[in-house]
């Protein structure tokens, strides 16, 4: 079973946090314990965990890929955006997150982000029961 949601992003890059979405898919699917996988079917897109509680993390984690990896006009890409083509490959589509007594297993920090390289857009989010 499956669980879809809209994502609208502002900016060029950035990362949005998705837990609640994710948490109310969960409830949705009706998982207790198993699993869930969280995907974004988006190449200039990523799905990751990582600390929600200050947002200085977020800022950090986008600035330092916008560092390493700039927009710049040297690109063979023709579209303009391999920087976030990039990006999105080495942070992943996607997230496998454990699931116990209907509620996410996320450390007391943690968060489900979606990262955007290419906005602004409208995006998608899948959450799927895993086996």
């Amino acid at each position: 079973m499956i669980k879809s949601f809209t994502v609208r992003t502002s900016a060029r890059s950035g990362m949005a946090g998705i837990t609640r979405e994710v948490a109310d898919a969960v409830r949705e699917l009706g998982v207790t314990d198993g699993a869930v996988a969280v995907y974004t079917p988006h190449t200039t897109a990523g799905i990751t965990i990582n600390e929600s509680a200050d947002p200085d993390v977020v800022r950090d984690i986008v600035a330092t890929l916008d560092e390493t990896f700039p927009k710049r006009s040297d690109y063979r890409h023709a579209e303009g955006n391999s920087d976030a083509h990039i990006k999105s490959s080495l942070v992943g589509c996607s997230e496998l997150v454990l699931v116990s007594g209907g509620k996410l297993m996320l450390g007391t920090w943690q968060g489900i982000f979606f990262c955007e390289f290419d906005g602004p857009r409208t995006r998608t989010v899948h959450v799927s029961t895993v086996g």
